[in-house]
C-alpha cells in the first residue's frame, strides 16, 4: 500500500471511538527490541544497519496484521513526508531524522507501526483511540511473539530485553495515553497533577513526547521504569493513574460550569468567533483554541458530530500535514498560517455556532453583585 493511501485517511486512533474518550485521546503500548550479537543502530555502521533492515522487513511484512501494509524506507520519503508521519505519531521525530537502512511499516488502520532501526533495532507500537492500553498491549503483544519465533532477540535471564538506552531495558515497553485537560488548565490544577503523577514514577510530556510543550492542553502520561515490573504491571497501575487523571478532570469541568460559567461560555465563543473568521493562525493558536472548541463539544454546546472534525483539525493543521497539499511548491510560514486559518473557516461552516443554553448561568446574588452591577 502506498503512503499517499495511508495519510489521506484519519487513522482508527483519531476517528474511532473508546472509553473515556472526552478525556483520553488515545492509548499507545511501544515495544523495544533488538537483536542479538548486533550492534545497535547508534554504534552500528551502514552496512550493518542495511543487514539488519534485511532480517527484520520480511519478518514484519509476514505478520497477518499488516497485509496490504505501507513499507517505506526512510530514504525513499522526503522530509515532508517523515514529517507527516510524526504529526501522525506513527514515527518519531528521531527516526524521521534516519537514514540508509531505517523503515517504517504501517497498517492502513495507522494502528500498529513499526520503525525499523530507530535508536534500538525495532520499535514497534499499537495505538488505539480512547482508554485502551490493555487493548493496545494485547495487539502489539502478538505481533511480538510472533516475531520471536523468527528474530533472536536479545534476552537477558535477569535483566531482561537489552536495549540501546538502559532507561528501557526490562520489558523495553512504553505505555502512554494522550489526555485532553483543559479542564485542570483553567482551574489551574494541571501542575499539582503533574507533580502528583511526577513522584510515582510516571512522566507527562506534551504533544509529540519528550522535550516538547503541551500545547492544545493535551498530555502524554507514560511509564518511566521497565525494570522490576512486568508488562500487566505496568499498564494496570497506568491505567489505574489515568482513571484518577480522567475524574479530575470531569470534576474541574464540573466546578467550571458551576461557579464560572461565564467565563466558560465566553472563551467558547471567542474561540469559535476567531476560528471562523481569521485569516492567519498559527499552529499553536490553532491547537489551543481547537482544544476550546473540543471542550465546548464535551459539555453538548456543539453536536456530538463536531468531535471527530475538530480531532481531525489537531492533525491537519499541523505544518506538514498543510504543505504536503501544496503541490510542491514550499511555502513560508506566512502561507501556512494563512492556510490554515481558510482550511479552518472551510471546515467549521458545517458546524452550528454554540448552544449557549446547555450551560446555565446562575443569576448573581446580592453577595456577589459587583458595584456596577447596581
Amino acid at each position: 500500500m502506498k503512503l499517499s493511501r495511508i495519510i489521506s485517511n484519519a487513522g482508527e486512533w483519531l476517528s474511532g471511538d473508546g472509553p473515556h474518550r472526552q478525556v483520553v485521546v488515545s492509548s499507545r503500548i511501544r515495544l523495544a527490541r533488538n537483536l542479538t550479537r548486533t550492534a545497535f543502530p547508534g554504534w552500528a555502521k551502514r552496512a550493518e544497519r542495511v543487514e539488519t533492515l534485511g532480517l527484520i522487513r520480511p519478518a514484519i511484512e509476514l505478520l497477518p496484521e499488516m497485509h496490504d501494509a505501507c513499507v517505506q524506507n526512510l530514504t525513499e520519503l522526503t522530509a515532508l513526508e517523515r514529517q507527516v508521519l510524526v504529526e501522525r505519531h506513527l514515527i518519531s521525530r528521531e527516526h524521521a531524522a534516519k537514514g540508509a537502512g531505517s523503515a517504517v511499516v504501517m497498517n492502513a488502520e495507522q494502528t500498529l507501526s513499526f520503525m525499523i532501526n530507530e535508536e534500538d533495532h525495532l520499535r514497534m507500537q499499537a495505538i488505539r483511540c480512547g482508554l485502551q492500553l490493555r487493548e493496545a498491549y494485547a495487539m502489539v503483544d502478538r505481533c511480538d511473539t510472533e516475531l520471536a519465533t523468527r528474530l533472536d532477540f536479545a534476552y537477558h535471564e535477569n535483566l531482561g530485553y537489552l536495549t540501546a538506552c538502559p532507561t528501557n531495558v526490562g520489558t523495553g515497553m512504553r505505555a502512554s495515553a494522550m489526555l485532553h485537560l483543559p479542564g485542570l488548565v483553567m482551574s489551574d490544577q494541571i501542575n499539582k497533577i503533574i507533580n502528583s503523577v511526577n513522584k510515582i514514577g510516571l512522566a507527562v510530556r506534551g504533544l509529540h513526547g519528550e522535550g516538547t510543550e503541551a500545547m492544545g492542553n493535551l498530555f502524554q502520561v507514560s511509564n518511566q521504569t521497565t525494570l522490576g515490573e512486568s508488562e500487566e504491571q505496568i499498564i494496570d497501575r497506568l491505567h489505574e493513574v489515568i482513571v484518577h487523571i480522567v475524574e479530575h478532570e470531569e470534576n474541574a469541568r464540573q466546578a467550571l460550569v458551576e461557579r464560572r460559567a461565564t467565563t466558560v461560555l465566553d472563551q467558547i465563543g471567542r474561540a469559535y468567533g476567531i476560528l471562523c473568521n481569521a485569516h492567519s493562525m498559527t499552529s499553536k493558536e490553532a491547537l489551543n483554541l481547537l482544544s476550546v472548541l473540543k471542550l465546548g463539544t464535551d459539555l453538548g454546546l456543539f453536536p456530538d458530530s463536531a468531535r471527530v472534525m475538530i480531532d481531525e483539525l489537531f492533525i491537519e493543521t499541523q505544518p506538514a500535514h498543510l504543505q504536503k497539499g501544496a503541490q510542491g511548491q514550499k511555502m513560508t510560514a506566512e502561507a501556512r498560517d494563512a492556510l490554515r486559518a481558510a482550511l479552518i473557516r472551510a471546515t467549521l461552516k458545517q458546524l452550528p455556532e454554540p448552544d449557549m443554553t446547555k450551560v446555565s448561568i446562575p443569576k448573581p446574588t446580592e453577595a456577589t453583585k459587583e458595584p456596577d452591577d447596581e
